[in-house]
């Protein structure tokens, strides 16, 4: 995947107020990116995982546990069910 790089300025009182390290950041903000544009429906849940690098098992959980519900739509639901199948084989 090609890539782009974004530089944000932000208060050094963040890192506290997200309760991380310097090092961190850049992984926090790039999530909350994301989520914030797969809440909005701008991207699919596949696209989001494949942003974040997770795999399609881990994806679901990670809006879920900040409470962001899942666009999971009939489309994604026949994926997943292809694959379910070749699995079972």
């Amino acid at each position: 995947m090609e890539t782009i790089q974004a530089t944000v300025d932000l208060p050094k009182s963040v890192l506290v107020a997200c309760r991380t390290r310097v090092k961190e950041l850049p992984k926090l903000v790039k999530l909350s990116f994301v989520l914030k544009i797969y809440r909005e429906g701008i991207i699919s849940l596949g696209k989001a995982t494949e942003i974040l690098d997770v795999t399609k098992w881990e994806m679901p959980g990670i809006p879920k546990d900040r409470g962001i519900p899942l666009n999971y739509d009939v489309e994604e639901l026949e994926e997943d069910r292809k694959t379910w199948k070749m699995l079972e084989k």
